[in-house]
């Protein structure tokens, strides 16, 4: 168990958040910024200067507590470069898009989907791609440049050591080797291995504050600092403290800007995964857990299709007091054979190169939402079966909080148990866990309730009108 009081920093890609434990596993405050780009060079950029002017100011409300540790949690395409013990420029936003002639040059360089568990991805969610792309940018820099991985970038800040971990590493860079627990023959060529050494595990201890952060926050010198870990492992980490998850088969559904499904077979040797045969054109990739084992996993842009769906409506698709309505809206979407064709987010998720279209667009408020949420449990129902997951399936995050959602994909799996949970099991319990892997969330998880509704039918439909909207764009 925690000995004093946590302080969880997660750096995602929407949202930054700061969340303080109490050593029994409560959660005493949360404080939230939003996150927005910045532009230099004509680069859209991670504002790293802004997250840590606000990451000083909001550690420094903590300062009256026994703080004894610090775990950061971040999203898992973005690297930064350092240069004499201080960034050397803000890291690249992994939605801007690499010139052509330069992506088509990475393209060629990078390893096979076989070698890495690596699919080849939009913009720069390989970071191997833009560590490609800094180094056109900054030639003389990136030459003498150590790296780091975004949540590790943030236990250097605090430490003054810099380190990178597998989790990290195992997140779609293109620079790991899953199989063999060790960097990618790319990362190895361009010389990205050594600077990115050395690879410890995301519980180990970095280092101790250094006197200009204890200063600055009022913190003790003597807080010790996690290297931490990819926020999606973070949520599968903190999954695996309920026992029906635990050691069984199960798949954790991660839901925020990403949807992220990642499978956790039964630890019984003749239970585990070829991941060979996960198809990489569709989004499905290997990530690593904290522990270094690779994890079969698929991806799209859940939350932020839904946001996009929903236009000018000011209220959320998981907001409490909407519920019932959001609910009683389905019959009537299915009733009139309602749909929405992928993709919204081009080159993501199990259908990367269809477009997306309104079937019978709804003018109702609550239909349009109820119908986004129906949406996405079809493209996740997809995904899921794109890695095999069965028997289990634990939805976290936001979204978790959508009824037609998670309901919808409980009718649409009905051999699966479909679970939500009432407890603290999000990204910074599961990075609690890493202090005290014995934790457990306190409360129970909650069997999802299908709805009363023939979705068969429904996805029956809905796939027939993507295979005759993809015949009808192919030719």
């Amino acid at each position: 168990m925690p000995n004093g009081t946590t302080i969880v920093i997660d750096l995602g890609k929407t949202l930054s958040k700061v969340s303080l434990w109490d050593p029994a596993g409560q959660m005493l405050d949360r404080q939230v910024r939003p996150n927005t780009p910045i532009e230099v060079d004509g680069v859209r950029r991670l504002d790293a200067g802004g997250t840590a002017q606000w990451l000083l100011e909001t550690l420094g409300r903590h300062a009256g507590h026994p703080v004894r540790t610090i775990v950061p949690v971040g999203h898992g395409a973005a690297v930064c470069a350092l240069d004499q013990g201080r960034l050397a420029f803000p890291p690249l936003d992994y939605e801007e898009e690499l010139p052509e002639e330069l992506l088509a040059e990475y393209r060629a360089a990078r390893d096979p989907f076989s070698v890495t568990g690596s699919p080849a991805l939009s913009g720069g969610l390989n970071f191997g791609a833009q560590l490609f792309w800094m180094e056109r940018l900054y030639p003389q820099i990136m030459a003498r440049a150590a790296l780091v991985p975004w949540a590790q970038y943030w236990a250097f800040f605090l430490t003054g050591r810099a380190v990178s971990e597998v989790t990290s590493l195992g997140c779609h860079s293109d620079l790991w080797n899953p199989r063999a627990q060790d960097f990618s023959p790319l990362a190895e060529r361009m010389g990205w291995a050594e600077k990115l050494k050395p690879v410890v595990r995301a519980s180990d201890v970095v280092g101790t504050l250094t006197p200009d952060i204890a200063a600055a926050t009022g913190l003790s010198p003597d807080v010790e600092v996690l290297a931490g870990l990819h926020d999606s492992n973070a949520a599968l980490l903190a999954a695996r403290g309920f026992a029906e998850i635990a050691d069984n088969e199960a798949t954790v559904l991660s839901t925020g800007t990403w949807f992220i499904a990642m499978r956790t077979p039964q630890r019984v040797p003749a239970r585990t995964v070829d991941t060979a045969v996960l198809p990489e054109e569709r989004d499905c990739l290997v990530n690593v857990d904290a522990y270094g084992n690779p994890v079969p996993s698929a991806r799209f842009m859940g939350g932020r299709e839904i946001e996009t769906l929903i236009e000018i409506d000011t209220r959320r698709v998981d907001i409490k007091p909407d519920q019932p309505a959001l609910l009683a809206a389905v019959p009537e979407v299915l009733r009139n054979n309602r749909m929405i064709l992928p993709t919204l987010c081009g080159g993501c998720g199990p259908y990367p190169n269809a477009t997306f279209t309104w079937v019978n667009r709804p003018d109702d408020w609550y239909e349009r939402r109820a119908l986004a949420c129906l949406y996405a449990a079809l493209v996740a129902d997809t995904s899921l079966d794109l890695i095999g997951a069965s028997e289990r399936l634990l939805v976290e995050g936001r979204f978790a909080e959508a009824e037609v959602f998670v309901r919808a994909l409980a009718t649409l799996r009905p051999d699966c148990q479909v679970f939500t949970a009432i407890a603290h099991n999000d990204v910074s319990f599961g990075a609690l866990r890493l202090i005290d892997p014995g934790l457990k969330p306190q409360g129970d998880l909650v069997r999802v309730r299908p709805l009363d509704a023939d979705l068969d039918t429904y996805r029956s439909r809905w796939l027939a009108e993507v295979e005759a909207a993809n015949v009808s764009n192919a030719a």
